[in-house]
């Protein structure tokens, strides 16, 4: 086992902010990684870890997907995905607890027991971890948080009775079916939530209830790890589930972990059953004060594998645990595929050597999406690895291509879309493997494409079957809209009592469409190029797409997205929309994401002559005059670091200047910031952090300095690399070269050329440099 000097288990029940806490702490490290239990919560933290540091220093690593920029800083993965060769300074592992799970729970432990970050290490999860990490970590430290809200039981209610905001939770999609039709017809609808959904039709299903259009969301424990809801009640229709070989009752920490999504930071929740169902005797109680009996056992395996025969390989993974709180997995799904592969002369006579054993174990590591028949599922790994054994080492890209063109079919009902999906993300997981498909890259653009495709007309056919048009919430947001626009409710259109036709790839295309039938007239045409469409392409855009200008508006080509705007801090600026109302809450929420995401890469890339690791690994005083550079996006007043340029050595000071650091007797300025776009850039930041009018304006190419204008804020000058002296603006290169001249002895009168002043002016710029 790993040693552990510097290790914190965060235990607690839900709605604590354990993960909030885990985030802030990683980013207070120069480096971190964090592992999380479903890629669409590795989806959530990427999204709000990027909106803090932007996309450039930050990395997504799931099975499926890899956003990995040249340098990262931070990586946020699902815990299977985890770089574990990787050094990070500080090292996360969230719902810890899934260490006791049959099929996953080997991958948490092999976390817990090996995983560390070099300066630290958290494990995040249930309290009823505490007793086994305080015997398998015994060096953790343990810290617990009170529940920011409070959770209290309902009882049982009818469901036409459910209070809004509520999530119904089942167990079998059929249920979750069944009680979204009752939502539709009692309560005008309700959004679903299944565990075999993608992350766009989740995202799309949810934006749905956070934005109001609906009132009720049906799930199942899908929403039970982490996601952030906007849930008020949570109702069980179900205490038993099917775990992959048993149906069984849900023990009382689980049915925890899913109430607890009711009641999200200070605002509480409640939680029931859908009558005539009953939470059994004690249960409610205990879901109230979060005690639940001790997790006694976590399931583990190997991880020391022997890859030089199949059967070393096999003897291996069966290798006995080496504590008796911990319980051999029997029953891995990859480690059966290999039993079942093993049987096979062809395979036996193909894996010789630890080369073609290690391939053939990465193979039976492709996970089973379909869930389907096994022997399907094997019949499959066994063709893909003969063609990867085989003389062209890839798999045949006409038989690939085959193969996914049968996917590519957005006809069929809801089961038939989700089967699909469940079969395009094991080509997507298989194109993420590099080595094994040529033209990587290009295959991984396809199967992400055909996913958001089945995606979109997902999300349709769940709106068309479980959302009435016109009735219930629906009904409520327009007449609402209608008040606030000081109008009566308008009286619904002949025509649209035929369904809305709402574009299969228009994830948010409800909301627009009911803000459609509040206009007076007959509704405009939806454009070609669908809103929906092109959301998606600005989520995922690279930072190359936007442009700023030095107003500090942001633009995609010609179009005019939103605007820098008064941040924390000059290097932390916010975003404000422009007028993309027509998009709808949650799609407006993703694009302003991606922009937060945009200006931080902005500050980043402006700040990069600071931030190489050359120069961020310097200390003491020449570390403190870059801090202090940063702070004034490229300059500072050598004055205000006296006692650091006191105290800077002589190899530091040689290595700044190498870096482009020059430090002057009047203003210490990196050069390359001083250039034109760099200079453009400095004025976007600008225009968002300083008061309207107190920004100068830009000066004009090859400008060595510009008159101070009246109320321009000399902090603002600075800012952009020109700090005044006198009457002057001057660029920080020019001051100081006008005042090395100065102090040689050299006239006013005749440095006015350099200063690029009136000759009259000369003298009290003078004196104020040599001030």
């Amino acid at each position: 086992m790993a040693d552990a000097s510097a290790i914190t288990a965060v235990l607690g029940p839900t709605n604590t902010g354990k993960t909030h806490r885990a985030i802030e702490r990683m980013l207070a490290h120069d480096s971190g990684m964090i592992g999380l239990p479903l890629r669409l919560l590795a989806r959530e933290v990427y999204d709000r870890v990027t909106t803090r540091v932007g996309e450039a220093r930050v990395a997504l690593v799931t099975g499926e997907e890899k956003r990995v920029p040249r340098r990262p800083d931070y990586w946020v993965c699902t815990v299977e995905a985890m770089p574990i060769d990787l050094e990070v300074d500080f090292l996360a592992i969230d719902e810890i607890q899934l260490a006791a799970h049959d099929q996953r729970g080997h991958v948490f432990t092999e976390r817990l027991l090996l995983s560390r970050g070099r300066r630290e290490t958290w494990f995040l999860g249930a309290d009823t971890m505490r007793p086994l990490m305080s015997d398998l970590v015994p060096t953790a430290k343990f810290v617990q948080h009170p529940r920011l809200s409070r959770l209290t039981s309902a009882g049982a209610g009818k469901l036409s009775r459910l209070p809004p905001r509520s999530a119904v939770v089942a167990f079998s999609t059929p249920q979750v079916y069944e009680i979204a039709e009752r939502l539709r017809a009692q309560r005008g609808g309700a959004a679903v939530v299944l565990g075999a959904l993608s992350p766009r039709t989740r995202n799309a299903q949810v934006a749905m209830f956070q934005s109001g259009e609906v009132d009720y969301l049906v799930a199942t424990d899908a929403i039970g790890m982490g996601l952030n809801l906007d849930v008020r009640h949570v109702a069980f229709a179900a205490l038993r589930k099917f775990d992959g070989r048993d149906v069984r009752d849900l023990d009382p920490a689980e049915l925890a972990q899913i109430a607890g999504r009711a009641g999200r930071h200070l605002a509480d929740g409640t939680f029931g059953t859908v009558a005539p169902l009953s939470l059994p005797d004690g249960i409610a109680a205990a879901i109230e004060a979060h005690r639940f009996p001790a997790v006694r056992r976590l399931r583990w395996r190997n991880s020391e594998l022997d890859r030089s025969s199949i059967d070393a390989l096999l003897a291996s993974l069966r290798a006995p645990p080496p504590a008796r709180s911990l319980r051999l997995v029997h029953d891995a799904e990859d480690a059966a595929a290999l039993a079942r592969l093993a049987e096979d002369p062809e395979i036996r006579a193909r894996a010789r050597g630890s080369e073609a054993v290690g391939l053939l174990w990465d193979v039976c590591r492709i996970p089973d999406f379909r869930k389907l028949l096994f022997e399907s599922h094997v019949a499959l790994l066994a063709e893909i690895y003969g063609q990867l054994s085989g003389p062209s080492a890839a798999l045949d890209p006409g038989w690939m291509a085959a193969r996914v063109a049968e996917i590519d079919d957005v006809g069929g009902d809801i089961d038939t879309l989700i089967t699909r999906i469940a079969s395009i993300r094991t080509w997507t997981y298989i194109s993420n493997h590099g080595r094994w498909v040529r033209d990587a890259g290009a295959w991984q653009d396809r199967t992400r494409a055909i996913e958001d495709r089945l995606s979109d007309a997902l999300h349709e056919r769940l709106v068309q079957r479980f959302v009435e048009r016109g009735g219930g919430a629906a009904g409520r947001l327009r007449a609402a809209s209608s008040a606030r626009a000081g109008a009566r409710p308008p009286q619904r259109r002949p025509e649209a009592e035929e369904p809305v036709k709402v574009a299969p790839d228009h994830p948010f295309a409800r909301i627009a469409a009911m803000r459609a039938l509040l206009a007076p007239g007959p509704a405009a045409p939806a454009p070609e190029d669908d809103r929906a469409r092109w959301v998606e392409s600005i989520v995922g855009a690279p930072h190359e797409r936007f442009s700023v200008d030095v107003a500090g508006r942001i633009f995609d080509g010609e179009r005019l997205l939103g605007q820098l705007a008064r941040g924390p801090a000059l290097l932390l600026p916010d975003v404000r929309l422009a007028a993309l109302d027509d998009l709808g809450a949650g799609a407006r929420s993703r694009v302003l994401r991606r922009l937060v995401a945009f200006a931080r890469d902005l500050v980043e890339e402006l700040l990069a002559p600071l931030r190489s690791p050359e120069v961020r690994g310097l200390q003491g005083a020449a570390r403190g005059i870059v801090y202090q550079l940063e702070q004034g996006l490229g300059t500072a007043a050598a004055r205000d670091a006296g006692e650091q340029i006191a105290e800077l050595a002589p190899e530091d000071r040689a290595l700044l200047t190498a870096h482009g650091i020059e430090v002057g007797e009047r203003v210490i300025y990196a050069q390359q910031l001083l250039r034109r776009g760099a200079l453009e850039r400095r004025l976007a930041l600008c225009a968002a952090w300083f008061d309207r009018g107190r920004v100068p304006a830009c000066p004009a190419p090859g400008a060595v300095s510009v008159a101070v204008a009246r109320g321009v804020d000399p902090r603002a000058y600075a800012a952009i690399g020109y700090p005044v002296f006198g009457t002057r603006a001057i660029r920080a290169d020019v001051a100081e070269r006008v005042h090395r001249a100065l102090v040689s002895g050299e006239p006013a009168a005749r440095l006015s050329s350099w200063m690029g002043c009136p000759a009259r002016e000369a003298p009290r710029v003078a004196a104020s440099l040599l001030g």
